[in-house]
């Protein structure tokens, strides 16, 4: 790993060669989790699914996709849910980005959003890949996706459904295996509901669980998925921020994450340095913003 200014690149992906022993950075360690057996989702019958019209490939080809976009904009289902968190629904990726269902239909969807610091407090960023959907090319927090509707993504009980997503899309987007992500070692601190268009035809609604984690971590981008990563200390995020708001075509920060740095992320840090994440932790509050 090179110095936290320096921008690093990565070559193609290649699960087989991420064979390395986890390690943990000091003090670094929260309670763990009591991890309950894994629960089949409420029958159909007990959940308000909605009915969506069918998009075809069609519209997904004149959006611009590649091919790996393509498939997952298809093929993820996302988990719909009310303003409470309350579980409605579910449907795919592509609809739930869509501008127009968004706002026609106020599809909201689960998300998450992972800060991973390292034994040096330093926080790791990605420039997400030109060929995204949404927001190509933003620099953003360590991994952001969602939970999928399937059976290990739905649990509910201490978030252990959102932790399983994050520890796969680690490990999808960034090349880290599970073992350097145990699922216990993420700190949900809180939920936050927001808007945000992306261009005139894609954007996010989403209400995102926001998983805190202190571990030192080998890295192997996926070009699919990220463009560059970055570690910043404080002051470097605090820079990066200032250029962005200057204006810095190289520097443009996704929405979400720049919801996290103006209202949570400085205080947090305070806990991620001290070790007491868990006192900063609210999981009742739903923030609007």
């Amino acid at each position: 790993m090179s110095t936290a200014s320096s921008l690093l690149t990565f070559p193609s992906f290649h699960l087989r060669s991420l064979l390395h022993l986890p390690s943990s950075p000091p003090s670094s360690r929260f309670a763990p989790l009591r991890l309950s057996p894994i629960r089949s989702p409420a029958p159909r019958s007990h959940l308000s699914f909605r009915t969506f019209s069918a998009v075809n490939m069609t519209d997904a080809n004149d959006a611009g996709m590649d091919a790996v976009q393509r498939r997952l904009m298809f093929e993820d289902e996302c988990i719909l849910v009310d303003e409470n968190d309350r579980v409605v629904g579910h449907d795919t990726k592509y609809n739930c980005h869509l501008m127009e269902k968004i706002e026609a239909e106020n599809l909201l969807h689960r998300a998450f959003s992972v800060f991973l610091f390292n034994s040096k407090y330093e926080l790791l960023l990605q420039q997400r890949s030109k060929t995204k959907v949404t927001f190509p090319l933003v620099w953003t927090n360590t991994c952001c996706s969602h939970p999928l509707y399937r059976e290990a993504e739905l649990i509910e009980e201490n978030v252990l459904g959102v932790r399983n997503a994050a520890q796969r899309k680690l490990l999808d987007e960034l090349g880290i295996v599970a073992e350097d992500v145990p699922v216990d070692e993420f700190t949900p601190l809180g939920r936050m509901l927001y808007k945000a268009p992306s261009d005139g035809k894609w954007g996010e609604h989403e209400l995102d669980y926001l998983l805190f984690i202190v571990r030192d971590v080998k890295l192997q981008p996926n070009p699919d998925e990220v463009a560059e990563i970055k570690y910043v200390s404080r002051e470097e995020l605090k820079e990066l921020v200032k250029k962005a708001d200057a204006g810095d075509e190289a520097v443009k920060l996704s929405p979400w994450f720049r919801l996290v740095v103006d209202n949570f992320l400085m205080k947090w840090w305070d806990h991620v340095e001290k070790g007491t994440l868990i006192e900063a932790a609210d999981m009742k509050t739903i923030h609007k913003l």
